[in-house]
């Protein structure tokens, strides 16, 4: 057989291998297979009608009490207690003497002083009848005066010294445990004991960044807490003047006044905002979103085909959310297979639902 017969066979065999793979092998290059490759076969869905209603802006938020005033007991120079009136668990008045160190030296020193200052009183009260007369000097009297002025000072300065060995109550408050007993030898950085006042409470919570112009100073709001079914009240005074660049949120703080002594601080409040309720909302199932890297979209069903757009939202509940601009009222919203949707495809409507 010549050669230019081998290669007419050659060539055939190769014609048909392409033909016999193209078509049994890898049919895909010649015919297309779902929706995805052909936006007039139809994408069965299922659709959600929107229409006004009334949503109940109820937001909670999470809160922490704290005591309104909290102090760790501390000693401002080292020595013994010789003193030790504290109750674990009872209240105490602001001045109340609390703690009180070894001072027997500094006393004592403290009575020499008065001493030399009686002494010195009476010298300069004698000396300045003498001083009109010209029975003394300026300079005698002025020395003397000074001497009196330089021992109060000395006194002063012992009082002070004499103060730091005490420990008072700085407010009105509850005294926690203890850490030592009478006769330790204590030191500036050993705590004694906790001293809170919890006849009213503070309460710090955070509300998202898009409802910071709903909270303002003097708002009531209502509470929870574990382990009570009772509802507490507490009063907005402070928000801080700037929202956190990491949480997108604003903290604020409330005032609760605590007369039974119910709450403790460090509970864990459940709180409602207690928001108006938001007349003729756009509600729509929350798995009708498509959310993006910078947006939110939401499939409409415009003259059979699907129609993509950028939505804003609002608030949220358990299975719907609220769409504040780029939708109407009567829209008809994919809720099912969103997947399989692209734009412009055509779509067959299996179910539709409304509120």
């Amino acid at each position: 057989m010549s050669r230019l017969a081998w290669f007419f066979i050659g060539l055939l065999i190769l014609v048909g291998s392409i033909i016999f793979y193209n078509k049994f092998l890898h049919p895909q290059n010649t015919q297309p297979m779902g929706n995805a490759g052909n936006k007039n076969v139809p994408v069965n869905v299922e659709v959600y009608v929107v229409h006004p209603q009334n949503l109940e802006n109820n937001i909670l938020a999470s809160g922490t009490l704290l005591a309104f005033d909290e102090v760790d007991l501390h000693c401002d120079v080292a020595g013994k207690i010789t003193q030790l009136n504290l109750n674990e668990g009872e209240s105490v008045k602001k001045g109340d003497l609390l703690v009180k160190l070894f001072d027997a030296d500094l006393q004592a020193q403290l009575k020499k002083l008065q001493a030399q200052k009686e002494t010195a009183d009476k010298t300069e009260q004698r000396l300045k009848q003498l001083l009109p007369i010209n029975g003394i000097g300026q300079q005698d009297y002025d020395n003397a005066f000074t001497q009196q002025k330089s021992l109060q000072a000395d006194i002063d300065n012992l009082n002070a010294q004499i103060q730091k060995t005490e420990i008072r109550a700085p407010f009105n408050g509850v005294v926690g445990l203890k850490n030592v007993s009478i006769g330790a030898y204590l030191t500036p950085t050993q705590s004694v004991a906790t001293l809170q006042n919890i006849s009213q409470l503070k309460m710090d919570f955070t509300i998202p960044e898009k409802y910071a112009s709903t909270i303002r100073k003097g708002d009531v709001l209502k509470f929870q807490v574990d382990g009570s079914n009772e509802n507490f009240v507490a009063k907005t005074y402070a928000i801080e003047p700037q929202i956190d660049a990491e949480t997108r949120s604003i903290k604020a703080r409330a005032l609760v006044q605590n007369v039974s002594n119910a709450l403790l601080p460090g509970a864990f409040a459940k709180i409602d905002l207690g928001l108006k309720s938001i007349d003729g909302a756009l509600l729509v199932p929350t798995q009708s979103i498509i959310p993006e890297a910078r947006f939110k979209k939401i499939i409409v069903v415009k003259n059979g085909k699907a129609d993509f757009r950028k939505v804003e939202t609002g608030v949220r509940n358990e299975s719907m959310i609220q769409i504040t601009s780029g939708i109407e009222s009567g829209d008809s919203i994919v809720t099912t297979g969103i997947l399989y949707v692209k734009p412009n495809s055509v779509l067959k409507i299996k179910k539709s639902q409304s509120n």
